[in-house]
């Protein structure tokens, strides 16, 4: 990766035309052959980029350009479409060159397999007596995350979301109906878990008989002492 900070200014011309007049920027030029343009603010998104494939040339300064600060001009096009960023650099601050290397990827913690198989392994925290019957519990139109029993023998169907909102009620509401047909399993009640539930979910889940879980992922991690909380 090769990243630059220089003033410059910023044609784009392919779908909509925009223009970046000249200011500091940095500009990142990626192994893969894309090219990002960021200012020092708007979080993450750049102010304008070129994703790969793309080929970077370096062009004549024409004697008007010169007179204008210009030293440079870089131009990126996109090999698959007319997408072209001319990029004018008046002076380069700094520059670095850096090979990253193979990248392993973003590993998600705190994802449904992840609350689905603690609680699984914390199934106390439904209540006193509870006890595991199976995890991905079969329906006919999927598998439900937990199928438990209560501490009077009853089953209880556990549908596990890391943010809970409406769809996911109506998801366990549906496997309700299924598994309440089953003269071996009725009656099922269930419950909806979830590190966030959304009011709105709330309300509905109550309406329909449905208990709501808040799982707190720090503490059945084991990473989050909720005695040590100031509040």
């Amino acid at each position: 990766m090769r990243v630059v900070f220089a003033e410059c200014s910023v044609d784009y011309s392919g779908r909509l035309d925009a223009y970046l007049p000249k200011a500091p920027r940095l500009i990142m030029m990626k192994a893969d052959g894309s090219v990002l343009i960021h200012s020092d603010g708007g979080s993450y998104k750049p102010l304008n980029w070129m994703s790969a494939p793309c080929t970077l040339t370096i062009l004549d300064v024409t004697e008007e350009e010169r007179d204008a600060g210009v030293s440079q001009i870089w131009l990126v096009a996109n090999a698959k479409t007319n997408d072209a960023l001319h990029i004018r650099i008046f002076t380069i601050l700094d520059e670095m060159d850096c090979q990253l290397g193979q990248d392993p990827g973003l590993v998600k913690d705190g994802v449904e397999a992840h609350l689905q198989e603690l609680l699984a392994e914390q199934v106390d925290l439904v209540g006193p007596g509870t006890r595991l019957v199976r995890r991905e519990f079969p329906t006919a139109i999927g598998p439900v995350d937990l199928m438990v029993k209560d501490a009077d023998g009853a089953h209880v169907a556990i549908e596990v979301k890391r943010r809970g909102e409406i769809d996911g009620v109506e998801q366990l509401t549906r496997y309700l109906e299924l598994l309440n047909r089953d003269p071996l399993l009725a009656p099922v009640t269930g419950i909806f878990a979830a590190q966030e539930i959304k009011p709105q979910a709330r309300v509905l889940a109550e309406d329909r008989g449905i208990r709501c879980l808040l799982l707190d992922y720090g503490a059945m991690k084991g990473t989050d002492n909720v005695e040590d909380r100031l509040f």
